[in-house]
């Protein structure tokens, strides 16, 4: 082995041999039960960010692990056509040439678009790649090819023809700057500091007015009409009257609504239903024309009056500044209102009186509610199966029609001769009413999520009944963040329930948000974002994954930075040097590695101890791990491998192991190698699916795998059952005394610290047993004790009375006790001490002033006083301990 390990040579190698081997293909037609996975589609523009880091890595251990333990597996990869952020991009590309999408037309923009994803679209891919994703390439989708098209206007048309697809004028969420509608979840709402002008409407015939409340007054050039509600006594007069629309002068009726919240404002609203979706709704109710005083592109039309041609929020500035010049502002007051942003570019969202394509959701919402409150489909935390069940109680409609050319165009067709409309899967040549050929096709596209809502099954083959089709669907486990519980989750369900007449997947594993150090989600606006393939270049992939899964609670958000990545780092470099010493200690190649690493009974009939400690622990470790990936708690997975491996393993056993190996007794070493190997080799099996290329490299390096295996595809370990492991000689009172060991050399450790010893000095330890038993196994096991505690010599004496104090401390198997003649300087060491005590008592009277200050504690919130009572506990606890080692020292 190298004395580095490597991990650029070893990620490149291992990848190009598991691509070589199909080792990722799954097969529809083999035997065995089926454990399948489908990605969460990566737009096509999309660049690799923590969030897929965190997803991948989670999908790939899920997938690794069930391929291991023999599971007939496929994980579906793809990408997502992404049709507003695919045509932003190439439109921006265009820009800089100085054209526009209208420039080349709807079918050469559309072969733009193809162009650039055919040149771009594999980044995503190729950096997933880079991850480890063990995905099936072989059958990588694309949302917009043939197959999925197929399904899309298949889907489409099932849903027209049951009339739960319909168009008509709403109000909508509207992107001024993509010029397209956007469903509500695609209208991502932030909180703002923004204004409340209360405006003066001048009542009709009479020298008054009213004051209207309003936080958009550039709307108010599209009123029709003013609202109170019925049971305000205050405005009981004002419902036979007219009110003047100011600077436009139009007349508006005064009706009355439930929905008026006498509290808010002045208790009179304006209505304006082309541009509020309340607004709109009253509207109908009160067969109002609604007014659309907007253009596509925020900017006011003919019939804004003389604002025609403004920006909407320059029209918001002047028409401000018109009515103050005439008097018609009452006030304005400071108002904190929720601001609809576009999910793609950020811009402000409009809600904008529309034509649009809608599916009817509530027919499809009760049997996907269904599955998940009977149990059929489970959240992991399960607190996302009471938001998905919210929603779906309260479904509205969805909104599928998007004004742009990059996607699946509506498959709706129109007759200009007899005006017929239906829905067709190909492309007519005719109408089917009257034959004639004067036809069209609507010029709208689907929103993107109507393609990725069939994504289980129609990257699978459907509408044709595929060999995969039937292995692999439903699909298993779903991992994806809870921002699209809605977006594309519940519309999963849906789908699958109405097209499949089945679930699309059994489990969904919400992750949590990636944010930065300081709580903040990562975004390129703030600069705080971390690029993975920097960390893997710095880490190692390994590094990023292992990292990634201890620090990561299930459910819980992530906090990063960096230096959390030395994590994983330094684990494999713990295990890299573990294996070296191991092979250097094996260098002649005399201990037989076979395929399942079975003990022999020459092993088992001489376990020391501590060989029993490591294989009993190594079984635990076993039966952990597997029950934390099964209910996916993947960091307590992750922490049951650190802990045993690094601590008990390397720390512990290793450490112990050279006792034997700087022996002279060989077949003792022998056995200890085995013993090793043993232990080792199904680790790197239980470590594979979170750090997949160290453990494969390791796996050969060190001889567990011939050149035509893999440990990727090598058997998941079981744990040993109870019977099995006292028929292997491991017992419970030799695993308790190896505990009990530890317990005592922390203990010497301990005693080191608190005199400032140097751990690399050797030293002198007295023992005395607590029992006969304990007396007979520590004298036994001296060498292994001199070794991890750096002794000199160690005394273990049942009858042992020190002639005088010296420092000592107690443990399960007795007390032990450090001499300390000629090891320290007793009187430079009890001015040290001393020092240490003095500045400790400072500290606490510092503690206790704050404590006893009355305006300290009436002020300082509860948490920062508590703060300080356990700051105060904890200094007289040191307190306590460096009196106690004082009055050693003096006595």
């Amino acid at each position: 082995m190298e004395k580095h390990y490597d991990p650029k040579i070893v990620e490149d190698k291992w990848y190009s041999t598991w691509l070589e081997r199909k080792a990722f293909s799954g097969d529809a037609t083999a035997d065995g039960e089926s454990y399948s996975i489908m990605i969460p589609p990566p737009n096509v523009t999309g660049i690799l960010h923590m969030g897929h880091a965190l997803n991948i890595t989670i999908q790939d251990i899920l997938v690794r692990w069930h391929r291991m333990r023999g599971f007939n597996t496929v994980w579906v990869p793809g990408t997502d056509h992404a049709g507003i952020a695919t045509q932003n991009v190439v439109e921006r590309a265009l820009k800089k040439e100085g054209k526009t999408r209208e420039d080349l037309g709807r079918e050469d923009f559309i072969k733009k678009v193809w162009d650039w994803r055919e040149e771009y679209g594999g980044t995503i891919i190729r950096q997933l790649k880079k991850l480890g994703a063990s995905c099936d390439w072989e059958r990588e989708r694309f949302t917009m090819d043939e197959g999925l098209s197929e399904a899309v206007a298949d889907v489409f048309v099932k849903l027209y023809e049951k009339d739960l697809i319909y168009r008509g004028n709403y109000i909508i969420n509207w992107c001024p700057r993509c010029h397209t509608a956007l469903s509500d979840e695609e209208s991502e709402h932030v909180d703002s500091n923004g204004k409340m002008y209360y405006i003066r409407y001048a009542v009709k015939g009479e020298d008054n007015h009213i004051v209207v409340a309003t936080t958009r007054p550039e709307t108010l050039l599209g009123d029709v009409a003013v609202a109170i509600n019925p049971d305000d006594e205050r405005y009981s007069d004002l419902g036979d009257k007219t009110v003047l629309l100011p600077i436009l002068g139009r007349e508006l009726v005064v009706v009355k609504d439930d929905y008026v919240d006498p509290e808010f404002g002045t208790g009179i609203v304006k209505i304006t239903p082309a541009h509020d979706p309340n607004d709109f709704e009253m509207g109908n109710r009160h067969d109002l024309t609604p007014i659309n005083v907007m253009n596509g592109n925020g900017t006011m039309n003919e019939d804004a009056g003389p604002y025609a041609g403004m920006d909407r929020f320059e029209c918001r500035k002047k028409i401000l500044a018109d009515l103050e010049e005439a008097g018609m502002i009452e006030k304005i007051d400071d108002h904190k209102n929720s601001i609809g942003h576009c999910y793609r570019c950020d811009t402000v969202v409009e809600p904008r009186l529309s034509p649009q394509w809608f599916v009817k959701m509530a027919p499809l919402a009760e049997p996907a509610l269904e599955a998940v409150t009977s149990g059929k489909i489970t959240f992991t935390p399960p607190r996302w199966g009471n938001v998905y069940q919210k929603w779906m109680e309260g479904i509205r409609d969805w909104c599928i029609s998007r004004q742009i050319w990059w996607g699946h165009r509506i498959p709706i067709f129109y007759c200009d001769k007899c005006d017929n409309e239906w829905a067709s899967k190909g492309q007519p040549d005719k109408c089917p009413s009257c034959s004639s050929t004067d036809i069209r096709q609507d010029e709208d596209v689907l929103d993107t999520w109507f393609s990725s809502w069939l994504w289980p099954f129609s990257a699978l083959g459907w509408p044709d009944q595929t060999e995969d089709l039937a292995k692999y669907y439903p699909t298993n486990d779903l991992v994806t963040g809870s921002e699209i519980i809605f977006f594309w989750v519940a519309r999963m369900v849906m789908a699958g329930i109405e097209f499949v007449d089945d679930i699309p997947f059994d489990r969904v594993y919400i992750h949590g948000t990636v944010r930065d150090d300081k709580g903040r989600k990562m975004s390129k606006s703030l600069g705080n974002s971390i690029d993975p393939l920097t960390i893997i270049d710095k880490f190692s992939t390994d590094a990023l994954r292992f990292s990634l899964m201890m620090i990561t609670a299930t459910g819980q958000d992530i906090y990063l930075s960096d230096d959390k990545f030395e994590i994983g780092r330094n684990f494999a470099t713990k295990l890299w040097n573990a294996c070296r010493f191991i092979q250097m200690q094996d260098a002649d190649g005399k201990v037989v590695v076979n395929g399942d690493l079975a003990l022999p009974d020459t092993v088992i009939e001489n376990l020391s101890p501590d060989d029993k400690h490591i294989l009993a622990s190594l079984n635990v470790a076993v039966a952990e791990c597997a029950s934390n990936l099964e209910r996916r708690r993947f960091n307590d997975a992750a922490h049951v491998l650190y802990e045993f491996l690094w601590h008990k393993f390397c720390d512990w056993y290793v450490e112990y192991s050279k006792v034997v190996f700087y022996g002279d007794d060989e077949t003792r070493r022998a056995q200890v190698l085995q013993v090793m190997h043993h232990v080792l080799e199904r680790s790197l099996r239980l470590l594979h699916p979170i750090m997949p290329f160290v453990t494969e490299e390791l796996w050969h390096v060190m001889g567990y795998g011939t050149d035509d295996q893999l440990i990727m595809l090598a058997a998941w370990p079981e744990p040993l059952a109870d019977d099995e492991m006292v028929a292997a000689g491991i017992d419970s009172d030799s695993t308790v005394y190896v505990d009990e060991k530890h317990e005592l050399v922390r203990v010497g450790r301990n005693l080191r610290a608190d005199y400032g010893i140097s751990p690399a000095q050797k030293i002198n330890y007295l023992i005395k047993p607590n029992s006969a038993e304990s007396a007979a196994i520590l004298k036994d096991d001296k060498d292994s004790l001199k070794l991890f505690l750096r002794a000199e010599e160690i005394v273990v004496d049942s009858e042992l009375v020190p002639g005088k104090a010296m420092p000592s401390g107690l443990c399960n198997l007795g007390a032990l006790y450090m001499p300390l003649e000629g090891l320290i300087d007793i009187e430079a060491e009890t001015k040290r001490l001393a020092g240490q005590l003095e500045k400790l008592s400072q500290d606490v009277q510092r503690v206790n002033g704050k404590l006893n200050n009355h305006a300290f504690v009436s002020k300082a919130p509860s948490h920062v006083i508590d703060r300080q009572v356990a700051l105060k506990n904890e200094i007289l606890e040191k307190i306590q301990k460096l009196e106690t080692l004082i009055e050693t020292l003096g006595e």
